[in-house]
């Protein structure tokens, strides 16, 4: 099993990405940090009926969107060969830093709130793109959407197995994103600005997941060290995907 692409992993940071979208819908003043479709139309919008304060305000998260790609990017070809951790751990430590950060900051400093965390998201997603077998995102749904509705058409078509597996994996992690943006839209009122913690901790676990993934996939190998070697090579070679 890779560290990076285990369904468990996918689960937790797609309701990590529900959670953020609906708070900084509900808190950050009605801004969806991980949707960039949706910034980019009321962006548009609000440009064209010169609204240019809001318009900006949808603009600066479409950027900032960029810039942690960019940023993932660097990481991994900077790390990505690194022993002592992970390149992908690196990013979820990144993103917890951020995440702590932008809950700390209050009402009046929503326009760096809402491009610190779709800065993060961006790293996020751009960091996790595989689940088992196939591409997906965790902080988005359309493109989920899309490749659980064209597995599931093959799959009554074929009566292919697989195919019906990897749907069903794409629908539920859809609708772990939807559990947590309720979630975020629930306790963003009562929790207020410190609710993004909860992603805190939440990219905490899935760290530790990863550790702990590693450590049962090698760790016991180490005395069969033909094996053991085999296995970290395949593994490597996967995560590089």
């Amino acid at each position: 099993m890779q560290r990076s692409d285990s369904f468990v992993l996918g689960a937790l940071l797609s309701f990590s990405g529900g959670l953020q979208d609906a708070y900084t819908f509900n808190i950050r003043d009605r801004v969806f940090a991980n949707a960039q479709t949706g910034n980019v139309v009321l962006m548009g919008q609000n440009f064209l009926l010169g609204n240019w304060d809001q318009g900006i305000d949808y603009m600066f998260p479409v950027i900032s969107f960029v810039a942690g790609v960019f940023l993932s990017e660097f990481i991994e070809s900077r790390y990505k060969y690194n022993k002592k951790m992970h390149w992908r751990q690196i990013v979820l430590l990144f993103e917890f830093l951020l995440l702590f950060m932008v809950g700390l900051l209050p009402l009046e400093y929503e326009r760096i709130a809402n491009m610190t965390v779709s800065f993060a998201c961006a790293m996020q997603v751009q960091a996790f793109r595989r689940l088992r077998a196939n591409n997906y995102a965790s902080t988005m749904v359309i493109g989920n959407l899309k490749n659980g509705t064209h597995y599931m058409a093959r799959f009554l078509r074929s009566k292919t197995p697989q195919y019906l597996i990897y749907s069903l994996q794409y629908y539920t992690i859809i609708v772990i994103f939807a559990i947590g943006a309720g979630v975020g839209g629930v306790l963003s009122r009562r929790l207020g600005i410190r609710t993004i913690w909860i992603c805190c901790g939440i990219i905490l676990i899935a760290g530790l997941i990863m550790i702990k993934v590693e450590s049962l996939n090698f760790s016991y190998l180490k005395r069969f060290p033909v094996l053991h070697e085999k296995l970290t090579k395949t593994t490597e070679k996967g995560d590089t995907k």
